[in-house]
């Protein structure tokens, strides 16, 4: 693909604050990046880095939705009236699908900037090939793995060919061979066009870069060449939270209990998958599956992306009936309910199984991060006393007390996700089913986050993650489930058991 005239960015004293936020999100940057370089954004969790890649692409909004100060221009002009020089790919993929069928999905921007019919079509086949997306133009939307929803993001910017390509945690739902698939497909698809990846695998992108910035809370922590950046700041660096390469995140686990850990859900040959609107059944995404998710225990479902992975485990969370084969709760965790999960009241869900999606925005419901993690106690009726013993610690342990009055849709993702952990967490299930737990932390906060799993394991929950993250895997799993898809429409499933401790 030919990229547009490669386009410059600069930043004159910029900063943006969110409304409702007393914090500016980014304050007093000055940056100038030359047409046609490649630059690595990093920076903690909440440093600002989306907040800058937004503006970069015109979508921060008006007066209504922040205040601004400084200048921010890409290629000399504010970065709203520079229309269809700036390409973004989200932090969330799912926010960025705008229509029923992939091909479609893929030429809306390019429509929108008047690209003729038959090039449309032409580009639109090109990105399906870059990205490694082998769909038919005509394939649903809806049927598609958060991983493919990436590509998906993906395809739609490089199909319009933009002189600034802006890419927020492009590989984060990709499995290993996927994201380098992927980051292979971008340098070779953007040709000469400016490129910004905001990125936690920094080593997946790090030498294939020009230069690296870094984000602290006063402006820039760091700006140079790989290099230089992660010789001369390394211990600045992961002091800060960033994740410097050859750095391994550090986690001390717990012991292991001795004995056999008691069951709580049981699956036989099961089968897993969801039903599109109006289908009388279920699309199979996965079959032949028989686990166990036992007490004090921590299984890590893997696998490339498209195998099943997340319907899996919103089928043993209780949010999906099975496609065929058994699930159900032992006498251990259903306490006197019948044993089948998906046909559980949501208050009964509440204290037995607690679901954290991919997509944390699929399960945000107020307007207040700390209403938010109110929900669930107030749900089982606990007294207000009892909801502030469970949200107050939550608050605090995930790094969330500064943001408690904040707006939840307004977190950056890293936060959102610490944010629907502690949510399931407020009303202490006895089954934890995680989907991408590690998604857009950075290396404290994973950590953090890493460590609050353990001790909840410790505790003798049973917890169930989905993960591309194979140092959380070594972590964390004492049993792992790989799915691995199989030629047709119903794909199978590999389990590898056994304890890895």
């Amino acid at each position: 693909m030919t990229a547009l005239r490669p386009a410059a960015v600069t930043a004159a004293g910029w900063g943006w604050r969110h409304a409702g936020r007393r914090r500016w999100a980014v304050a007093d940057l000055d940056l100038e990046v030359p047409a046609g370089q490649r630059v690595l954004l990093l920076g903690a969790s909440g440093a600002g880095k989306s907040t800058l890649m937004r503006g970069l692409a015109g979508v921060l909004g008006d007066q209504e939705d922040g205040e601004q100060t400084g200048r921010l221009f890409v290629d000399g002009v504010p970065p709203a009236h520079a229309r269809g020089r700036a390409g973004l790919v989200l932090q969330d993929p799912d926010a960025q699908v705008v229509l029923a069928r992939v091909g479609d999905d893929i030429a809306f921007a390019c429509e929108n900037l008047g690209v003729p019919r038959d090039e449309i079509w032409r580009r639109v086949d090109a990105a399906l090939d870059a990205v490694g997306l082998p769909l038919r133009r005509d394939h649903p939307t809806t049927r598609l793995s958060g991983g493919q929803k990436q590509r998906l993001a993906l395809a739609g910017v490089l199909a319009m060919r933009p002189g600034l390509v802006l890419l927020d945690e492009p590989t984060a739902n990709l499995d290993p061979d996927g994201a380098v698939e992927v980051r292979d497909a971008v340098l070779a698809a953007t040709g000469g066009a400016t490129l910004v990846v905001v990125e936690h695998r920094v080593g997946l992108w790090a030498a294939h870069m020009d230069r690296v910035i870094v984000l602290g809370e006063h402006g820039l922590l760091a700006d140079g060449t790989p290099d230089d950046v992660f010789a001369r700041h390394a211990h600045e660096l992961t002091a800060a939270g960033v994740w410097v390469p050859g750095t391994e995140p550090w986690h001390s686990p717990r012991p292991r209990r001795a004995g056999d850990a008691p069951v709580l859900l049981q699956a036989r040959d099961l089968a897993v998958g969801r039903r599109a609107f109006g289908a009388r059944m279920p699309q199979v995404a996965a079959s032949g599956i028989s686990v166990c998710v036992d007490a004090g225990r921590a299984l890590a479902v893997t696998g490339p992306n498209g195998a099943g992975k997340s319907t899996l485990a919103m089928t043993l969370a209780g949010l999906l009936e099975p496609a065929g084969g058994e699930l159900a709760a032992t006498a251990r965790l259903r306490a006197g309910i019948g044993p089948a999960p998906r046909e559980w009241s949501s208050r009964r869900l509440l204290t037995r199984i607690g679901m954290v999606f991919q997509e944390p925005e699929h399960q945000l419901l107020t307007a207040r991060v700390r209403e938010e993690l109110a929900v669930g106690p107030r749900a089982v009726r606990l007294g207000e006393t009892e909801v502030a013993a469970r949200v107050d610690p939550l608050l605090e342990r995930l790094r969330l007390t500064r943001l408690a009055q904040v707006n939840p849709f307004t977190l950056s993702g890293g936060e959102k996700r610490r944010l629907t952990v502690a949510a399931a967490l407020a009303t202490r299930p006895r089954v934890l089913v995680l989907d991408e737990p590690t998604y857009g932390q950075d290396a404290r906060t994973w950590r953090e986050l890493a460590d609050l799993i353990d001790e909840v394991r410790d505790a003798g929950t049973g917890v169930v993650f989905v993960t591309h993250d194979r140092e959380l895997v070594s972590a964390l799993a004492d049993d792992e489930l790989c799915l691995q898809p199989q030629p047709g429409l119903r794909p199978g499933a590999l389990p590898v058991h056994g304890s890895r401790r």
